[in-house]
């Protein structure tokens, strides 16, 4: 999202934590800020360094706690076809130790489910109940999209990561 507010689509060529280039149908001015989300990063956002023919590079602006995480994300991207990662396994996953949890469905009506198990990025849902994939839905105090179903429910990926520190207060909170 450019300073003007229009998004664009833009794929990330390098990436650093301290800065990325990117391949974009529209660039904005040197120094303008510019909020970028990235498929198993989130939002980052910074500010326009260079232009180049077809995009810019671009900083990013962050803590440095935010900056180390940004790193073993980085790290744990390049190597996850050495280590034999699953594609889609971005955070630990855990089994809470209440798995009773409170799911707000696309149409308001809120429902008790289980908790199969909950990371960062997302979470498994026992249920009988399954909206369509890609409906928004809420668990707990943790909006997500459903993103497959399973034979006992279904999976949900979360619009924001969560902190680590508070996952089931997260998930099972009121």
């Amino acid at each position: 999202m450019l300073l003007d507010r229009r998004e664009f689509p833009c794929q990330v060529v390098d990436m650093s934590p301290g800065g990325m280039a990117v391949i974009a149908p529209v660039a904005g001015k040197k120094g303008d800020r510019v909020i970028a989300y990235v498929d198993h990063l989130g939002r980052l956002e910074g500010t326009i360094a260079r232009l180049f023919e077809n995009g810019f590079a671009m900083t990013i602006a962050a803590t440095v706690r935010k900056r180390d995480k940004l790193a073993a994300q980085l790290t744990w991207l390049a190597n996850r076809h050495i280590l034999g990662l699953p594609e889609d396994r971005r955070h630990g996953r855990i089994v809470p130790g209440n798995p009773v949890g409170r799911l707000i469905m696309p149409n308001g009506i809120s429902i008790t489910c289980r908790i199969i198990d909950v990371s960062q990025s997302g979470a498994g849902i026992a249920t009988q109940e399954r909206p369509p994939t890609g409906s928004l839905v809420t668990l707990g105090k943790a909006q997500g999209r459903v993103v497959r179903h399973f034979e006992d429910g279904f999976a949900i990926e979360f619009t924001r990561l969560l902190h680590p520190d508070f996952l089931e207060d997260s998930v099972t909170g009121e």
